[in-house]
């Protein structure tokens, strides 16, 4: 019973079992049809949403007014750059890569840039930035008909048990992740910050620093998404990364992470993450209309993040 009581009293479990729950209720529905491909899709799925999120939460963590609003835009331009540069040639994959991770680095960079330099919060910057970089995926991205590389998309849809490989490689990361948050001195500094600016600039921490790598870090990460989103998905859209705006905060707040800053949730970015594609996925198998279906999802999200975002740090 004390085991259950901890574990109930961890903010990122409510997320698991909201998906667990919306899974039930469609295998219900369907008769338990689909029920193992189900859970498959939705992990193929949740992944683009959790790298999205592991960068904006420790944006977030920054404390109240960090969020990176150019997200979508900059998944949409490295899509582009990573499909024009691989020209659809296995042995172009890896430097492919390294352009989009470099065009999402530089977007995180500017993005910080903005802020520190005319001093203005975030949310306007990073919003700012996503009206030029939109500009620029337009004029190089639009009616891109380039395929990915055999080899690539192959590898963004490999199953390993039914269970897709970049989901593994996902986990692994995010794993990483939480080390990072938890035991490595630059993940202590996000949390501290976000905790109290102030007092961590008087501890010691480099303020400014942390919060460029952090920036940078969302803006790279969005940039791998781009890349992977293209491979999956067959090609480069400037539209790719629309969705990521809301999901990327959607699934930080859902997870546990305070928006008050401070306080993060690794674990819960993937319940989060599988809570939004299992519910999806149900409102389309009930046959849900696609307005109806946009608005249930965005007030569900929205009456979430309201009760979650009540919740303060402790300082």
């Amino acid at each position: 019973m004390q085991q259950i009581k901890a574990l109930t009293a961890q903010p990122w479990i409510w997320s698991f079992i909201g998906a667990l729950l919306v899974w039930l209720v469609t295998i219900i529905f369907t008769g338990g049809y689909g029920a193992g491909g189900m859970i498959t899709a939705a992990l193929s799925l949740a992944v683009f949403m959790v790298i999205a999120g592991i960068g904006q939460m420790f944006v977030i963590t920054l404390g109240p007014g960090n969020v990176d609003l150019s997200l979508p835009a900059n998944i949409g331009l490295a899509s582009a750059i990573a499909m024009k540069v691989m020209d659809g040639q296995d042995n172009m994959i890896a430097i492919g890569l390294l352009a989009a991770l470099a065009s999402g680095a530089a977007i995180g960079v500017a993005n910080y840039l903005l802020i520190w330099a005319l001093r203005i919060p975030p949310i306007i910057a990073t919003l700012s930035a996503s009206f030029i970089i939109q500009s620029i995926d337009i004029s190089f991205g639009r009616g891109l008909q380039i395929k990915p590389p055999p080899g690539f998309a192959a590898f963004t849809n490999v199953q390993i048990l039914g269970i897709p490989l970049l989901a593994i490689l996902t986990a692994a990361f995010t794993l990483g992740a939480a080390v990072a948050l938890r035991q490595m001195i630059y993940g202590r500094s996000v949390l501290a910050i976000g905790q109290n600016i102030r007092a961590a600039w008087l501890a010691g921490v480099h303020v400014g620093w942390v919060r460029f790598l952090t920036y940078t870090l969302s803006g790279t990460l969005a940039g791998l998404n781009g890349a992977l989103l293209a491979g999956y998905f067959r090609g480069a859209n400037v539209d790719i990364g629309d969705e990521y705006l809301l999901a990327s905060i959607a699934v930080v707040v859902i997870g546990g992470t305070s928006v008050a800053g401070g306080k993060a949730n690794v674990p819960g970015v993937w319940g989060a993450a599988l809570f939004i594609v299992l519910l999806l996925t149900m409102l389309n198998t009930f046959g849900v209309s696609a307005g109806i279906r946009l608005l249930l999802t965005g007030l569900i999200i929205v009456g979430v993040i309201t009760v979650a975002g009540g919740q303060k740090s402790p300082t």
